[in-house]
């Protein structure tokens, strides 16, 4: 194939073909396609097992490809429970009579042709058609190398389900992985009303500087957790090894633990013994060192520069002392990734201007960054983690997924 020129005409035509559904033709849609993914689990599983193998088993992505019975189950609920969520399309927003007679209304519309380019991870597959169907739009689908055998899979048995609704199948089409086709799909204006990315930072620089399609971004999470003086250390143990070990290859994971001096020792002597058990690669600084050497963590380095403000995927950690609340408000607007940063603090006062003056899509107060996810946030399924301003923020769910449109009843106004 030496264009994917085709493939996209034929998304931007199956545009009419979902924007004849009804809502409850929508819902028994997705009904049927989460009863398809649960029984074909097996399947699923053998598909996936074959990117498994390509992947050394010490690569932190290998944790992202993974699709075993448990997690497929989930997907067929996610994908219920996008089934269950109010049809964002067709809201009126606002209506109005003018002077002149005309009869003004702004209503909620689909985007039209969703493309996400995507990587390691295959439910994204899954999510976004998901998400797409259910708001009405069609979605141009870009997996990645890692993730091929189960893409493939995924994208075939949701294009069943759309045929056996008499649907025109190209409303979810997945594209070749060749990489020479990304930048056609950047630059296709005719045919792709948005574009988002979502995986590396590489990833979403390479749309940005590329892409003449407007994008929204899912940035990458360098996420934060400051551990205040007034903090109750049991709590801010508890939450800075769940943020961190929970599941560190996705981007709410803890990349960097900030602690007030006066804390620090007792604090990281907590929270050393239990990272100690999943083998966490601390990079700390001078005094954190000093602290975690003299207690024997065997799995310590010095930091260098370059390790604040990295987002580390796997099981490590950079560790940086602070003397106070300002000092770590610099840190953090220096370092921030402004997807997810936490406070672990008893001050009423401090919290509430945590809150206020720390620029993320989600700010905590004594909880871990691991909650940011539409499922948590109850969206039902998401697309990505937005990380920008413009149009959507945050988790970036069903409802995000619409634009407006202003639509204008006359009687032979003129003007």
């Amino acid at each position: 194939m030496e264009t994917i020129q085709s493939l996209l005409e034929n998304a931007s035509k199956a545009k009419y073909a979902i924007s004849k559904l009804s809502d409850q033709e929508k819902k028994l849609l997705l009904e049927k396609l989460a009863h398809q993914i649960k029984i074909h689990t097996t399947e699923i599983i053998d598909e996936n097992q074959k990117d498994l193998d390509r992947m050394h088993d010490a690569d932190p992505k290998k944790d992202r490809l993974l699709l075993n019975e448990a997690r497929i189950n989930n997907l067929a609920e996610s994908v219920l429970d996008v089934s269950l969520l109010t049809d964002p399309v067709g809201q009126i927003l606002s209506e109005k009579t003018l002077p002149n007679g005309l009869f003004i209304q702004k209503k909620t519309v689909p985007l039209g042709v969703v493309g996400i380019i995507y990587e390691s991870r295959p439910n994204v597959t899954i999510d976004v058609a998901a998400l797409c169907i259910r708001s009405g739009n069609v979605c141009v689908l870009r997996g990645g190398t890692d993730a091929s055998f189960t893409n493939v899979f995924l994208a075939e048995l949701i294009r069943d389900v759309l045929e056996d609704f008499g649907l025109d199948k190209n409303i979810v089409q997945l594209l070749p992985t060749d990489r020479k086709f990304i930048l056609e799909m950047l630059t296709a204006v005719k045919y792709i009303d948005v574009i988002i990315p979502r995986g590396s930072q590489q990833l979403i620089e390479y749309v940005r500087d590329h892409a003449k399609v407007p994008v929204i971004e899912t940035g990458a999470g360098v996420c934060h957790t400051y551990v205040e003086k007034t903090a109750d250390l049991e709590k801010a143990a508890a939450i800075v090894v769940n943020a961190k070990v929970s599941r560190p290859s996705v981007c709410n994971a803890l990349d960097t633990i900030l602690v007030d001096e006066a804390v620090a020792e007792k604090l990281l002597l907590k929270t050393a013994s239990q990272l100690k058990d999943y083998q966490v690669e601390i990079f700390a600084d001078a005094p954190a060192y000093l602290i975690l050497k003299k207690s024997n963590y065997p799995y310590l380095q010095e930091a260098k520069p370059e390790d604040f403000g990295r987002e580390f995927l796997d099981y490590k950690c950079s560790v940086k002392t602070v003397s106070g609340y300002e000092e770590a408000l610099e840190h953090i607007s220096k370092y921030s990734s402004k997807h997810s940063e936490a406070i672990i603090s008893q001050d009423p006062n401090l919290c509430e201007n945590f809150l206020n003056e720390v620029d993320a899509a989600a700010v905590y107060v004594n909880a871990s960054t691991r909650f940011t996810d539409g499922g948590e946030f109850g969206l039902g399924a998401e697309i990505g983690i937005s990380t920008q301003k413009l149009h959507a923020r945050g988790p970036f769910a069903l409802e995000k997924l619409v634009t407006e449109k202003w639509m204008v009843r006359g009687d032979g106004q003129v003007r």
